[in-house]
């Protein structure tokens, strides 16, 4: 039966030195912007001392969420601190704030444009269920062949297996918008973008910050498995862990994934949680103005 085998291997090989040779100079300038954003911004965010930083990032947790919230992300983030993988936390975290930066402002616009065109979104619909059912490891394999080993196939892996929920919760949220309102905005003669953008935008705003609050979960787990890759952080050390049988080493990073995803998921959630009646009363002041 080997004669009607599918040659789908051969044909994504000669597809992948394709791409590789074509697109040799972008994937390069690429490696750079993304190499150079990640250097800069963990060296941004280990440049305080790290109790400063926890301090920072305990306030931001105020703000957010409150004061209770504020004193128990500081002490959750000082224990990273207690554990020495203050650095590799803070690394891990340059990974996922590149990758969901372009992760969200690749798949909000789509999201957008999927919520305004049945076209766009029964073409897009296949693609992103295809990138959410294929094995996360997977993604690495091109995306080595094509950048090297290093931080930016971690980051590409990371930004395709995350993206996602940006498109669909972005389109959901859009569509679920009250027509009345939208109709509204056309009878008093906004234009198509105003609407967009002072009407179903803030109003789709907790479903698109959910999406974006998946996102970085998906990042955060994806992150981890970029260690095989030599992406740096605390997917470096469980990799380490694991390679080494090292049983303490591997807890201590994991709980510092945990610390982290718990509070990029309480911050990023508060800020979808304005109430809806606050938010139709901003919009319907935006839809009347002239």
């Amino acid at each position: 039966m080997d004669e009607w085998r599918i040659p789908l291997g051969v044909w994504a090989d000669h597809f992948i030195e394709w791409v590789t040779e074509t697109f040799e100079g972008f994937f390069e300038w690429l490696s750079e912007v993304m190499t150079a954003g990640y250097t800069q911004l963990t060296a941004l965010l280990n440049w305080p001392p790290a109790i400063v930083m926890i301090l920072i990032l305990g306030v931001l947790g105020f703000l957010a969420r409150g004061i209770a919230f504020g004193i128990a992300g500081t002490l959750a983030l000082f224990v990273i601190q207690l554990l020495a993988q203050w650095s590799n936390a803070m690394a891990t975290l340059s990974l996922v704030i590149v990758s969901v930066i372009v992760a969200t402002a690749i798949g909000i616009p789509i999201g957008i444009a999927a919520s305004r065109s049945r076209i766009v979104s029964n073409l897009v619909r296949p693609v992103l269920d295809f990138m959410q059912t294929l094995p996360p490891l997977v993604y690495l394999i091109p995306a080595v062949i094509v950048f090297s080993v290093g931080v930016v196939p971690g980051i590409i892996a990371t930004i395709v297996f995350a993206m996602p929920p940006a498109v669909r919760l972005t389109e959901l949220g859009i569509r679920q918008v009250d027509p009345e309102v939208v109709e509204a905005g056309h009878a008093f003669g906004s234009t198509p973008g105003k609407i967009l953008a002072q009407i179903q935008i803030p109003l789709a705003r907790p479903t698109i910050m959910a999406g974006i609050n998946q996102v970085i979960m998906l990042a955060l787990s994806m992150v981890v498995l970029a260690g095989f890759v030599g992406g740096p952080g605390l997917g470096q050390q469980v990799l380490s862990a694991i390679s080494q049988l090292e049983v303490g080493l591997g807890v201590e990073a994991g709980l510092a994934v945990v610390i982290l995803a718990i509070y990029l998921d309480r911050v990023t959630a508060a800020l979808g949680t304005q109430t809806g009646a606050s938010r139709l009363r901003n919009v319907r002041r935006r839809a009347l103005k002239p």
